[in-house]
């Protein structure tokens, strides 16, 4: 699968994304993502996959989903390797420089996996003076500029893993003494292994949107009217929802 997708994105590379491959939309994602986007067998499903494919057929494309790594999809954006970047993405000012936002669609939360028994009850006890708990994040995730930002000036305490499973594995095996990543991720990895907890309280919220490049606004005013019908139609409630039970 990964092979086919390859070779379909070497005969796009000299086309607009947008228009390329006979009307196929590319959206990059990074699969290590659950619910939003995962692998099942050899194909990526997931909240993500199933709103794009969703936007894909109100505008009567195709669409190609593309997994690369989470730091590589802004700029396959921009570059015009993918037509949108799609991967549980919050919007950022930082971000808004590079891309341009859908509306949103979904609300994430970040939140604290650290081992049963463990010290940290909170985020203050992360930042507190004298404090000296590492932090693992997926690199380049909002959780990862979060915790750096108020780890300014400790940047060692921040260790940056490939996606969130890695960084997982090394709260099991002492490597750090917490993860912070979205919520959802967090309940799946959480249930996965033995041994882990989510905290109660909430490090932060945010909002997930589509990525678009700045000079594609025809794209982003069809993803928009696409979106908007299937948030009021009930489309992406029920996606959401299959993914998410309501508990």
């Amino acid at each position: 699968m990964k092979k086919l997708m390859a070779v379909l994105l070497t005969v796009c590379l000299m086309i607009p994304a947008f228009a390329a491959c006979a009307d196929t939309l590319i959206m990059a994602t990074n699969a290590a993502f659950p619910p939003y986007e995962y692998y099942e067998n050899e194909t990526i499903v997931g909240i993500d996959a199933e709103i794009a494919a969703a936007i894909a057929e109100k505008l009567g494309m195709e669409l190609q989903i593309d997994d690369i790594d989470f730091n590589a999809i802004i700029p396959a954006v921009t570059s015009g390797k993918a037509s949108f970047g799609m991967a549980g993405m919050t919007v950022t000012e930082e971000r808004k420089q590079s891309v341009n936002f859908s509306d949103s669609y979904a609300t994430g939360v970040q939140v604290i996996i650290v081992k049963e028994g463990s010290p940290i009850a909170s985020v203050d006890d992360i930042l507190a003076e004298g404090a000296t708990y590492n932090v693992g994040v997926q690199e380049a995730t909002t959780g990862d500029i979060y915790i750096s930002g108020d780890l300014e000036g400790q940047p060692d305490r921040v260790q940056k893993y490939q996606n969130g499973a890695l960084a997982v594995q090394a709260l099991l095996t002492d490597k750090v003494d917490c993860v912070i990543i979205d919520n959802e991720p967090a309940k799946a990895f959480v249930a996965a292994n033995e041994g882990l907890k989510i905290l109660d309280a909430a490090y932060t919220e945010e909002d997930y949107a589509i990525a678009v490049a700045l000079d594609n606004t025809e794209l982003l005013d069809k993803i928009n009217a696409a979106l908007k019908e299937l948030i009021e139609d009930g489309t992406v409630a029920a996606i959401i929802a299959k993914y998410i039970p309501a508990e």
